[in-house]
């Protein structure tokens, strides 16, 4: 495996995060690898490989206070998700086009990245956005199984636990990942509202007026999210165009895909069949 260089990328003042970078001869593209909520590039490292050996230049990264993107304790460390947008991925927008002008640039979304592209300031620099179960996190539209541990999480942990510790502390609990603070009361804001971000924070005309386009690929199996989820988050890019994809497990002769197994190294031979395609259609349209 080739070794990505490792970058640091200044987002705002005193606020770093860290990038790893594929860097491909003759490129066919670029692909910036965006991250689920609090999941770790490092997860995304095999992927990000694969995609280096399919002549993409590739970035991945974390926001800051996740990952490799943490330079203090959690609870020194302040961040909403808003600020992922608005400082991290506009900064690791901004350096990955600085460093191949010209080239087509693929925002490859899984989860949260692809809800958060209606905020991020320069989005326009990105020509593509593929999102991997991508989709509204409000709490009643979640699948049956994770309702009801929605509504505990939100309603009877967060508003003492985060207090209490000065972050999320959701490794030891088994739930999501650690959170800086401010993040994970904005996320539970965020959840408890029908319209998920877009209506917590008034960004409805913000969604509506994007037109980059964007395919989705969904997955039936997917413990979190519901086609209703699923719906809604992309009904809000009113304005781009859109392919939408919804792929079962069987349709590769697999037992399972779900919301985070297709990233590992195992479902490499899947990989082609379920993305190559689809990045090279988009990467093509430019």
């Amino acid at each position: 495996m080739e070794n990505p260089q490792r970058v640091s990328i200044q987002s705002a003042p005193a606020r770093t995060v860290i990038a790893y970078h594929w860097q491909t001869p003759q490129p066919r593209g670029v692909i910036i690898m965006a991250p689920a909520m609090a999941v770790p590039q490092a997860f995304y490292q095999h992927f990000c490989q694969w995609l280096s050996e399919q002549h993409y230049d590739v970035i991945s990264f974390d926001y800051y206070g996740i990952g490799a993107s943490i330079d203090k304790p959690l609870t020194q460390l302040q961040t909403t998700v808003t600020d992922w947008a608005t400082y991290d991925a506009a900064a690791v927008i901004d350096y990955a086009v600085t460093q191949r002008p010209g080239l087509p640039l693929l925002w490859f979304a899984h989860s949260i990245s692809g809800q958060l592209f209606g905020m991020i300031p320069n989005y326009e620099r990105v020509d593509q956005m593929l999102t991997v179960a991508t989709g509204t996190g409000f709490w009643k539209d979640t699948t049956p199984q994770l309702k009801y541990k929605s509504w505990v999480l939100w309603r009877a942990i967060t508003p003492w636990l985060i207090p209490l510790r000065g972050y999320f502390p959701g490794r030891k609990l088994g739930i999501v990942g650690d959170v800086p603070a401010a993040a994970m009361q904005q996320w539970r804001r965020w959840c408890l509202h029908p319209d998920y971000l877009v209506g917590a924070e008034a960004l409805y005309d913000d969604y509506a007026a994007i037109r980059t386009p964007i395919t989705s690929l969904s997955f039936t199996d997917d413990e979190m999210l519901t086609a209703q989820n699923i719906q809604a988050m992309h009904d809000f890019y009113a304005s781009a165009p859109q392919q939408r994809h919804v792929i079962a497990p069987a349709d590769l002769n697999l037992s399972r895909i779900g919301h985070f197994a297709v990233f590992r190294k195992d479902y490499q031979p899947q990989w082609q069949q379920l993305f190559g395609t689809h990045i090279e259609t988009a990467l093509k349209a430019n």
